[in-house]
């Protein structure tokens, strides 16, 4: 089990001056920390990102600083003192998060908030990430940033090498197979991962999807071909059925699954294409059908999450997210940056008892963002009366 002398996860308020010109913020090893190393989009094919291309025209906004209010899991009671309030308690639950490569994303995130909340964690990583990824687990080089609330480190119980495109051996083309970045591993489809979970652990009770990718990601959806497209829904949306198809035998009554979408599957975000906005729109109405499936056959909810825009290593590698932060500090109702630990939060609230009612659901986490109908810096607005978040 995730290693927490006191678990149950209450809310606490912390503020922290921040300015709006920068993308991502320094914090402190009691809470999540985050890198600003780049890779290459493709490196990253199994993580969690918001993919984005780089602008027409760029523009730089005048430094804005904003207090930071952030609610962060802290675990606040033993097996003998109760929790105070109403807690958010995961403690003899096992999550399987599929799609963290580093500890930078949504996906360590999420982890990080079940495992603060008591649950266990299990990992699944793109094979080619796999080396990198453990390496940097065991040297040491994600320690500050498993850092709990409570002080102690997350625990994870055993990473798993998983391509989601896949979801059986016979699916895997010959080059894949001999490629040597699939060289030392074994058992990484879909089908053969849930097997091996079975094996080890017998069941589990949270399935996260934080997995999307978008090759062509860069071209216009009028200009994006058939198989750019479809390796965008295969590797963005149908992944997420696949997983659920082949884990929901061994998820427990009671259980949750949830993903990760964006608002460019029902608004128009220039820059975002390549066929992604498509596979979020899928995903977005997969998980309503998936809901009424699962929730019939097995007893489980299947919800997903909206999240704004995240200056993580992967999306920063596509060279568009800067604005799109930018663009939501100044648009937002609420204007703040937004934090991976606030949608590792609405995760684990997602995942708990607390939420037992809530299936087939688009939850946003993205400052309010998907509430407006206009971006309000926009020239035309100049002389409008228009309230600001004047603190400093």
């Amino acid at each position: 089990m995730a290693a927490n002398t006191t678990p149950g996860l209450k809310i606490q308020a912390t503020k922290q001056c921040i300015s709006a010109s920068q993308n991502i913020s320094k914090m402190s090893t009691m809470s999540f920390s985050f890198g600003s190393k780049r890779k290459s989009f493709s490196d990253f094919r199994s993580s969690s990102h918001i993919s984005l291309t780089k602008p027409i025209h760029s523009f730089k906004l005048a430094p804005i600083k904003f207090e930071r209010m952030v609610t962060k899991a802290m675990s606040g009671a033993s097996e003998q003192v109760p929790v105070s309030g109403l807690p958010i308690d995961l403690r003899g639950k096992r999550a399987f998060i599929a799609g963290i490569a580093d500890d930078n994303g949504y996906g360590w995130a999420i982890a990080k908030s079940l495992a603060a909340a008591g649950a266990e964690i299990l990992v699944g990583t793109w094979v080619p990430a796999l080396n990198i990824f453990e390496t940097s687990l065991r040297r040491g080089k994600f320690d500050q940033s498993r850092v709990l609330p409570d002080g102690s480190l997350m625990e994870i119980a055993k990473v798993y090498p998983l391509d989601a495109v896949f979801d059986s051996p016979e699916d895997v083309p010959e080059d894949v197979k001999t490629n040597k970045r699939y060289a030392g591993s074994s058992k990484w489809t879909v089908s053969e991962v849930a097997e091996s979970v079975k094996q080890d652990f017998g069941t589990i009770d949270i399935l996260v999807h934080s997995l999307a990718n978008g090759p062509e990601v860069s071209k216009l959806l009028s200009e994006t071909s058939r198989k750019g497209y479809l390796a965008a829904i295969s590797a963005s949306s149908y992944s997420f059925i696949s997983l659920l198809k082949h884990f929901l035998p061994i998820m427990n009554p009671g259980g949750a699954t949830i993903s990760l979408t964006y608002i460019a599957s029902e608004r128009i975000i220039p820059g975002y294409g390549g066929g992604m906005s498509s596979a979020k729109a899928a995903l977005e109405s997969d998980t309503k059908v998936l809901a009424f499936e699962a929730g019939r056959k097995h007893k489980v909810r299947v919800n997903t999450i909206s999240a704004g825009p995240l200056g993580s290593r992967a999306a920063k590698a596509i060279g568009f997210i800067d604005m799109m932060i930018n663009y939501s500090l100044e648009n937002a109702p609420l204007q703040k940056e937004l934090y991976a630990e606030e949608v590792g939060n609405t995760a684990a609230f997602l995942a708990s008892p607390l939420a037992s009612a809530i299936t087939g659901a688009t939850v946003y986490v993205d400052n309010g963002l998907n509430a407006m109908g206009v971006g309000v810096d926009s020239p035309a607005f100049t002389g409008l009366d228009i309230p600001k978040d004047n603190k400093s």
